[in-house]
């Protein structure tokens, strides 16, 4: 389960005052509530491919909802419910008020699809910059803003590839002007 109590509990520790309308969860209850969603996903026998069409939403953002990373929006929690009927009331509860975590512990970057992953992004990372900078200006990709698919297709000698889509908002640097901050200095 990807470590969860120990990302979960540090995450929990951090955190001391909070919204009422959302809560934290113990990492326990959390990395529990993982298993239990999960288990309806496997006993519904339904691929991520398949949830994320009923639920309208990417296959990675599926499996961020089910892993706890990403927050479970009313709209979506009913589609989420009737798609999997083994999920509990509690869960779904869980699952919209609860803060996620979007953290990870660095032994996840063992798994060799992570590693992997990893890897080629470091190794391209500065052809990325040069291209992205050349078509978009001096600037960085939004990982909030974001939309994150994966797939599969077929090479030309027959074998599967992966294929993955990283589509973010471009977001541009900005000339830091006195005059534009709105926020009171600290030097004042």
């Amino acid at each position: 389960m990807f470590h969860f109590l120990k990302v979960f509990g540090a995450a929990t520790k951090a955190v001391n005052n909070f919204p009422t309308s959302s809560r934290l969860s113990s990492s326990t209850a959390v990395a529990e509530r993982v298993s239990r969603v999960l288990a309806a996903k496997s006993s519904a026998n339904i691929s991520y491919d398949d949830l994320a069409a009923t639920l309208g939403v990417t296959n990675t953002y599926v499996a961020q909802l089910l892993l706890g990373q990403a927050k479970l929006s009313l709209l979506t929690s009913a589609k989420l419910k009737k798609a999997l009927p083994a999920i509990t009331d509690g869960d779904i509860d869980s699952m919209q008020n609860d803060f996620p975590v979007r953290a990870f512990d660095d032994e996840i970057l063992k798994e060799p699809n992570v590693y992997r992953t990893y890897e080629a992004i470091t190794h391209n990372g500065e052809a990325i910059k040069a291209i992205i900078n050349e078509q978009c200006g001096d600037g960085i990709m939004s990982a909030i803003d974001f939309y994150l698919d994966v797939g599969t297709t077929t090479g030309k000698h027959g074998e599967k590839r992966v294929v993955i889509t990283f589509n973010g908002k471009f977001l541009p640097f900005i000339e830091q002007i006195a005059e534009d901050n709105g926020a009171a200095s600290p030097r004042d």
